[in-house]
């Protein structure tokens, strides 16, 4: 397993399970997070590696975002497809802290086209 698979693994299981403040649809977001994260692990898993950066060797851990980012520069992942899906769990985020249920659904049914089976 390269440095990247094992980064991207490691972040996974470092993310936060669950936002402090609990808003109408967070269990879903959480349920969302889980399938991006395991998308990202699937295409750490099966693309190709990369050396690893000074950054990496910092002592910090990866955040999912870096961590597509990284699947996207790579090509495991497509930029777009990258975007659509942060900007969606972003609008997601907003909308629960916000208390908004019917837009947070919106957007996780929008992350949930993106990402797929």
């Amino acid at each position: 397993m390269g440095p990247l698979r094992s980064l991207a693994l490691a972040a996974m299981l470092a993310a936060p399970a669950g936002a402090a403040h609990a808003g109408p649809c967070s269990a879903q977001i959480d349920l969302m997070q889980a399938r991006f994260d395991a998308k990202l692990a699937s295409a750490a898993r099966s693309g190709p590696t990369a050396r690893e950066t000074v950054a990496a060797t910092d002592h910090r851990q990866p955040t999912p975002d870096s961590i597509a980012a990284a699947e996207a520069r790579l090509g495991d992942l497509s930029a777009p497809t990258v975007e659509a899906i942060e900007s969606g769990m972003t609008r997601a985020r907003k909308a629960d802290a916000e208390g908004n249920k019917a837009a947070c659904e919106e957007a996780l049914a929008a992350v949930s086209r993106v990402i797929g089976p």
